[in-house]
């Protein structure tokens, strides 16, 4: 599907005020951070022979030529369709992140050594905890939903104080009272569960205000006309309202799941062996820190793409409804 600025945007890149604007600041960036933390005395130092010599016209050079570059690949890209374009980018993209990951020398034989451990135990781990949590956390947020929406003043009490009280909170703060408070009144829960119930109560209270919203976008007229069929509450939600609001409610609702998917690495806080907590035991053993963390980095990016796509699969088929 194609946006409606897309046109407007394939024009856009061969405008010479934009080429411009992108050369600036891709100059003024570049050398931004190429000249932090350099004596500014020895970079303006004046140097006998090649002026490129100097560290300030060396370090200007190099910056010149990478801005060149990168707004001829900005314009010659804008000639190719759209698919083309996305697919290039994504290239060049993977391979600037595969060059700065080369810059730490990794040691590859201890990655792949240790990678079917972080698979086998914190990859199952994370993704038992994450979905648990959203399910439990799609359960009360639509409840939650219902009571703000209700006119019955208890249940609105409730529900409004539930949403501000988990979305006021951070939510490692919400893990430790869990699982280190709960045991003083006598309540004694694992860590596992404490991780699940903290994120399913701290994302529900977020996924209430996005079920809110999505029930508030059907027209009233809807619930006027179910209930002059005679249907009730539950039927009316479940046959005319959900269905109807689930357009609006998927995009936000995919964001969330992505959120809680890396949110559940903080249940390594309290000993829950997902993938960030072996990264880090593994890595301080065996002096490899960044070949764990960029390992585990990789896998993480690799299940949000699965969700971004799944989340891609359902906005489709919403909208291929809405066609028909």
């Amino acid at each position: 599907m194609l946006y409606p600025d897309t046109v407007e945007s394939e024009v856009l890149v061969h405008k010479p005020w934009f080429v411009t604007s992108i050369f600036v600041l891709v100059l003024a960036l570049f050398l931004m951070f190429n000249l932090t933390g350099t004596a500014m005395g020895e970079l303006m130092r004046p140097v006998i022979g090649d002026p490129l010599q100097s560290g300030f016209y060396g370090r200007f050079a190099i910056a010149f030529v990478i801005a060149l570059i990168f707004c001829l690949n900005v314009v010659l890209i804008g000639f190719a369709p759209l698919r083309v374009q996305i697919g290039i980018v994504w290239l060049e993209s993977l391979l600037l992140f595969l060059a700065f990951f080369a810059a730490f020398r990794l040691s590859l034989p201890f990655i792949q050594e240790k990678l079917p451990f972080l698979i086998a135990q914190g990859l199952f781990t994370t993704i038992y905890i994450s979905a648990i949590s959203i399910i439990f956390a799609s359960i009360i947020a639509i409840i939650a939903a219902v009571a703000k929406l209700s006119s019955n003043g208890f249940a609105y009490a409730i529900a409004s104080f539930y949403t501000s009280f988990f979305r006021g909170m951070p939510l490692l703060m919400q893990i430790y009272l869990i699982y280190l408070g709960l045991p003083q009144l006598g309540f004694v829960i694992d860590a596992v569960p404490a991780g699940v119930l903290a994120l399913a109560l701290c994302l529900g209270a977020y996924m209430t205000e996005i079920f809110r919203s999505g029930i508030l976008s059907i027209d009233r007229g809807q619930w006027e006309a179910s209930r002059s069929m005679g249907f009730g509450f539950s039927l009316n939600m479940r046959k005319i309202i959900l269905p109807q609001a689930l357009p609006v409610i998927i995009p936000p609702m995919g964001n969330m799941f992505i959120a809680m998917l890396k949110d559940s690495s903080l249940v390594s806080a309290i000993g829950v062996w997902e993938l960030t907590f072996l990264a880090r035991t593994v890595g301080q053993d065996s002096f490899h820190h960044m070949e764990m963390l960029i390992s585990v980095a990789i896998i993480y990016w690799l299940m949000s793409i699965c969700l971004e796509l799944v989340q891609s699969r359902i906005e489709r088929h919403f909208a291929r409804s809405k066609v028909r």
